[in-house]
């Protein structure tokens, strides 16, 4: 059966699917094009997509009975994928949940930490040849322990955060999240929306898609405290980049650690210019023991649809 892979995975990966299948590796960084999508859909018999390959419903419209049986997502957040349309057309749609959560939940400790304690600053400034000496009052920043932290989504890795901070750091950990959790994981409160946004570093950490497209928004950004600190590590355009923008260049709030970005690879140039910003690319999951797991899961799905068994990992 052919195989068609849209970026490199690790190489472990890449020789477990080279054993099992027909495999075309596209060798490139940059998503599926509009035909690319199509082609894939029906040319093939399994898709390994990822990040930013746009399988929506124009796509499946215009190849209406799909040689592809599935879309085995590498990753977990699939909102690039219109998963309604897929399995009306017959294709099948998984992702690779708890392979990512505990890195992901460490890069928002490290967005969390660097915006906090000014380090990305710090560093550009001793690169530049700017820093002159210790002094006592040079760069105060906020410390983290004893804080208090609001996480907007208390899924897997949600309470992986949480667990961080409450165990690590000692702060107090309230959430929202859309249903209720009966079992954070660690002491905390679930509360509305306004009531989390005015935590002292707030936390997003939920799913992409149509249902939280500009969630954190001008009116949200509002109930955040001005001393506070906004990090995201789920999907860029669950925030309304030009709003946080304005809000950090208005100083109602402190500071912003992103890892995703509203319209990626690119970023606001309000962004890059703010010294009060931390910006990573996306290293969420950038580990190479846990892009292999997440590889293999893919793979695990990819051969349960090819041998017609029950696939491990299914979407809902």
């Amino acid at each position: 059966m052919k195989l068609l892979i849209t970026r490199r995975l690790p190489d472990a990966v890449l020789d477990v699917a080279r054993a099992r299948f027909d495999v075309t590796l596209r060798d490139q960084t940059d998503p599926l094009s509009p035909e690319e999508l199509r082609a894939a859909l029906r040319d093939y018999d399994l898709v390994l997509p990822t990040l930013g390959d746009r399988f929506q419903a124009d796509v499946f419209a215009d190849v209406p009975q799909p040689r592809a049986k599935i879309l085995a997502n590498f990753g977990v957040g699939y909102n690039h994928i219109d998963a309604a349309a897929a399995r009306a057309h017959g294709v099948a749609v998984t992702n690779t949940p708890g392979a990512v959560t505990d890195a992901t939940a460490d890069i928002a400790m490290t967005l969390i930490l660097m915006t906090a304690r000014r380090a990305g600053e710090g560093e550009r400034l001793l690169r530049a040849g700017k820093w002159h000496g210790w002094g006592p009052i040079q760069m105060l920043g906020l410390h983290v322990t004893g804080r208090k932290v609001g996480i907007i989504g208390m899924g897997r890795i949600g309470k992986a955060i949480a667990r961080r901070c409450h165990h690590g750091f000692g702060m107090e950990v309230v959430f929202h999240n859309r249903s209720t959790v009966a079992d954070a994981g660690v002491p905390a409160r679930q509360l509305p929306l306004d009531q989390v946004l005015a935590a002292d570093i707030v936390v997003v950490a939920v799913p992409g898609g149509a249902e939280t497209h500009h969630l954190v928004n001008a009116e949200m950004l509002k109930h955040m405290r001005r001393d506070a600190i906004f990090i995201n590590i789920s999907r860029g355009d669950v925030v309304d980049e030009a709003a946080l923008v304005a809000a950090l260049q208005a100083g109602q709030i402190a500071g912003a650690g992103l890892d995703v970005y509203e319209f990626e690879p690119k970023v606001h140039p309000g962004l890059i210019a703010m010294e009060n910003v931390t910006l990573l690319p996306h290293l969420g999951t950038a580990a190479l023991e846990v892009r292999a797991a997440m590889g293999m899961m893919a793979l695990d799905n990819a051969i349960a649809c090819a041998e017609g068994r029950a696939l491990p990992n299914p979407v809902a």
